[in-house]
């Protein structure tokens, strides 16, 4: 009987270890599903920290960019409105002078007609 009894408590015994197994067997392959996890979380973390300085320093270089291009378009306007100012300055010259040559034709026809009559007078006066 006391075979019994002791082939009843290695076979219990059996069991327990083979349920203890089991058991241990799973938590390990949770475990290693939970690492894997947090390995694939940690590098997802690490890929987006470098892309977000990545951006963040393209942004900064854009951002610099845009402020040299916003300086150059003011130099730039400025030298336009220089250069308006000379072409009207320019225009304005150019208006006195035409109005000065064409005074000048003018008188230079008057004295043109002058000087037509003068000889002609003159001509007209000399077998007197």
């Amino acid at each position: 009987m006391e075979d019994i009894l002791k082939s009843r408590l290695v076979l219990i015994l059996i069991l327990l270890n083979i349920i203890f197994l089991i058991t241990s067997i799973g938590s390990c392959n949770y475990s290693y599903q939970m690492k894997k996890s947090r390995d694939n979380e940690r590098e997802t973390r690490f890929s987006s920290q470098e892309n977000l300085e990545k951006l963040s320093k393209e942004k900064d270089n854009l951002e610099e960019n845009l402020k040299k291009t916003k300086d150059e378009l003011t130099q730039e306007r400025a030298v336009l409105e220089a250069v308006k100012k000379d072409l009207v300055q320019e225009q304005l010259i150019n208006q006195s002078i035409k109005s000065e040559l064409e005074k000048l034709n003018k008188l230079k026809q008057a004295l043109e007609e002058d000087l037509k009559e003068a000889l002609v007078t003159g001509k007209v006066q000399k077998p007197k």
